[in-house]
């Protein structure tokens, strides 16, 4: 196996042979006859310390954007005005560990943010070579062995080949004194970029195909197993890659607000990428429930347009998702237009509580990164998890409202509380949570009237006596739900055929309707001939919205008939499928 020092000659001599754009987010056309040679540099490759190519022993468990953190980590390289309305934003809810590289130094760095009126209270400056702004992608992950024991860190191969910018985990894990697991050998060698993930937390992960894509010697199943080994994702929902993302992250139009709420970039309709997101969204939703068994919820957000153009008529990729949690705050990118304030107002209404900031960031969406682009979180190392789905709005008015948890801490749990109100310039009451089983802890809302409206939050403190609450900025911060009157209102539905999206199509393909009553539905892919080349389903089902899927790219290229049948009716729609 090569040593660490055998690597670092490696990379040098490596260098010597590349060339950069700092800013650029994309792979470069030199970069791509690069990868092969840089891949073959990183195999084996272990840095000196707690350092393993293999997975952890004990399971792990990476974390959720919006855990406590203990530092946001940086790189120094390009766009400082934004970087330095990030450290301003930052700096007041963590540590901000700047990773800077020569020419600049120190002294430079300290007064560009003075000039700013930025000091360096709870910032750290760590010199290491850079090759890039992006940490996102490059930088560190954060996970738990058993949940909340002992913090880890963990390591893909960069998808660029940027040797300077793959070794920041490595400065930051022994900057942390924390265990490095690198996915570097063999049979454990994984590319993947961080831009095209995100966690929940609980074992979930989504990313688009991209991932299956940079890694063709690996088999979907050999990527679920390593993600799995190393990180906890035991559930890893992959989507198909969008025409006009020409990076193909994930957060450029997708967020997870919590375990159960995704935030959706939305287009005008059929504008761009809007079609195949909405479609992946719905395949999403209609093949996946929240980790707690019940369907995610979706808070639509623009994506606005750049002076009148988008980003399949060469607009630049704007994008009101690409935001990043730093505890108590929520940092989202804006661009000087009139839907900065729309956006805004989503996520304070979406996130009640939280100190919403908005960062303008026209200088790097030309280069298709924003805000989550180039920052990367770090988990703290004394986690107390609560994990509590909230409660939805009730018409009952009898009986106690039940508030479940999962609350842990490696000493363990001393004490659980629910802190309620029915309104807020009144003080908080207060009921006890109980230890039911393991982890689980359970206490109760007494019953309100119709018409009210019940904000909560959980308290929790440890054991070795820390304390925590979720939502992080409570008491400021909270859940809430409404107590409704009975309207003895019965809803009717009517037969509706709705667009097929994305027409054309590409990869997944979405086909949604409505039934006015429980029916046998036939729903079949015909050619212009009136061939059926696909049987898309066939079998009974309930009244209400209905959704059928299919993958248009098993299929040549051309015009199409979706045929749908019930035993009352036929809709035929037309639909042209594109290499």
């Amino acid at each position: 196996m090569k040593t660490y020092y055998q690597f670092i000659t490696a990379l040098l001599i490596f260098l010597n042979t590349t060339a950069y754009s700092q800013g650029d987010h994309r792979m470069l056309p030199n970069e791509q006859s690069l990868m092969p040679a840089y891949l073959q540099s990183r195999a084996g490759s272990v840095a000196p310390g707690l350092t393993s190519i293999t997975p952890p022993t004990s399971p792990v468990r990476t974390i959720a954007e919006w855990e406590e953190l203990q530092a946001l980590v940086i790189g120094w390289k390009t766009y400082p005005t934004m970087l330095r309305e990030i450290v301003r934003a930052a700096k007041t809810e963590t540590k901000v560990i700047i990773v800077y590289t020569s020419p600049d130094n120190a002294t430079s760095l300290t007064s560009y943010l003075a000039a700013g009126g930025v000091d360096t209270v709870n910032v750290v400056l760590l010199n290491a070579s850079l090759n890039s702004v992006w940490s996102r992608d490059y930088g560190p992950w954060s996970a738990y062995t058993n949940d909340v024991d002992s913090l880890v860190t963990i390591d893909w191969i960069y998808n660029r080949p940027r040797p300077q910018d793959d070794l920041v985990p490595v400065v930051i894990s022994n900057y942390l004194g924390t265990p490095l697991y690198q996915t570097t050998t063999a049979p454990w060698n994984l590319i993947h970029t961080g831009g095209n993930f995100m966690t929940d937390g609980l074992g979930t992960g989504f990313s688009s195909n991209l991932i299956v894509d940079e890694n063709p010697s690996l088999s979907i199943a050999n990527i679920d197993t390593i993600m799995s080994r190393f990180m906890g994702i035991n559930r890893y929902i992959k989507m198909p890659t969008l025409p006009y993302d020409a990076i193909h992250h994930i957060d450029m139009h997708m967020k997870l607000l919590n375990e159960e709420t995704i935030l959706m970039g939305e287009y005008p309709q059929g504008i761009a990428d809007g079609p195949q997101i909405e479609a992946n969204l719905q395949f999403v939703i209609s093949n996946y429930t929240s980790p707690f068994g019940t369907p995610y919820k979706v808070i639509r957000i623009p994506m606005p347009d750049d002076n009148g153009l988008y980003p399949n008529t060469s607009g630049d990729y704007f994008t009101y998702t690409n935001s990043s949690f730093i505890n108590k705050t929520i940092i989202v990118p804006t661009y000087n237009i009139p839907e900065d304030s729309t956006a805004l107002r989503i996520y304070r209404e979406a996130l009640p509580g939280y100190n919403v900031v908005g960062i303008t960031s026209t200088l790097s969406i030309s280069a298709l990164g924003a805000l989550h682009c180039i920052t990367k979180e770090i988990g703290t190392s004394d986690p107390l998890l609560i994990v509590h789905q909230p409660l939805s709005n009730t018409t009952d008015t009898i009986n106690d409202y039940s508030v479940n948890a999962r609350i842990q801490h490696r000493s363990g749990i001393a004490s659980a509380v629910i802190y309620y109100r029915t309104d807020t310039l009144q003080p908080y009451s207060s009921a006890i949570m109980v230890n039911i089983t393991g982890n689980e802890f359970s206490g109760a809302i007494p019953a309100q009237s119709p018409g009210t409206r019940v904000y909560y939050y959980i308290e929790a403190t440890s054991t070795s006596g820390k304390v925590a609450a979720r939502p992080m900025p409570a008491p400021t911060g909270y859940w809430y739900f409404d107590v409704n009157a009975v309207t003895g209102i019965e809803e009717t539905n009517d037969l509706l055929t709705k667009s097929i999206f994305p027409n054309p199509a590409r990869s997944i393909t979405c086909i949604p309707f409505e039934l006015t009553t429980n029916s046998h539905v036939k729903c079949s892919l015909v050619d212009i001939a009136g061939r059926e080349i696909l049987r898309i389903a066939d079998k009974n089902l309930k009244a209400g919205e209905q959704k059928l899927f299919f993958d248009a790219s098993d299929y040549t290229p051309g015009v199409y008939m979706i045929r749908l049948e019930t035993k009352k009716s036929i809709h035929v729609s037309s639909l042209v499928i594109q290499p």
